[in-house]
């Protein structure tokens, strides 16, 4: 088999449980991917079968669209859910101020990783120097906000629906309102709803891939 196959990662699991899941169902083949996510996220992943390995690169640089929910009121050591929360202010910021903070956080901005990202420093993800107790230094980068659109505010949840580029942390967004506001924020949910052209509602579930030839039947041409 060659092709893309849209899955919709549940949460809970991690992004290479998908690949193992989908080689216990098909036959054995080489089987790729086109860009993690979090075991706290869910949502649309791009699976590459056989020669559509090749294209991995090109289709994990694809800009990407998700829809975050963001906690404010205090700060998370890992930036996300998972970590240990400290409260940071009682401030209830309004609407406005939350409006002008996601405006400001829009376009062409330096970011920097949170130590538990997956990105690797001499070889080895920062999370595990982390979860060791060791601090690296995270190098930032040039990333974009096209879009921002507050879908939904009533503190302390934002919901926020945003378009960036490759590369983009979320986590490293709702930590950098959470400075801006003056009240801590850390990212508490992250659905990924859009690579590139492809979407989440082409996705199917895991449960939904019982056999190899519903997965052959699914697979998308590059």
């Amino acid at each position: 088999m060659n092709g893309l196959l849209l899955v919709n990662k549940p949460i809970g699991i991690t992004s290479f449980d998908i690949i193992r899941t989908l080689r216990r169902v098909g036959p054995e083949q080489k089987i790729g991917h086109a860009g993690t996510l979090d075991p706290l996220a869910s949502g649309l992943m791009l699976l590459l079968f056989g020669t559509a390995c090749k294209q991995a690169q090109t289709l994990s640089g694809l800009d990407k669209r998700y829809v975050a929910q963001i906690t404010l009121g205090a700060t998370s050591t890992t930036g996300d859910n998972e970590g240990e929360k400290t409260p940071v202010s009682s401030l209830v910021p309004d609407l406005a101020a939350v409006q002008e903070v996601v405006a400001k956080l829009q376009g062409v901005l330096r970011q920097t990783p949170s130590q538990y990202s997956a990105i690797k420093i001499d070889g080895k993800e920062a999370y595990k120097y982390a979860r060791a107790g060791k601090i690296v230094e995270m190098p930032s980068r040039e990333v974009t906000i096209y879009e921002s659109i507050i879908e939904k505010y009533n503190y302390p949840v934002i919901e926020l629906n945003a378009k960036v580029s490759s590369g983009t942390y979320i986590r490293s967004l709702a930590e950098d309102m959470g400075t801006e506001l003056a009240s801590g924020a850390y990212l508490s949910g992250l659905v990924r709803v859009e690579v590139g052209k492809y979407h989440l509602d082409e996705a199917l579930t895991l449960d939904e891939f019982d056999a190899p030839a519903v997965i052959e039947q699914h697979l998308l041409e590059l």
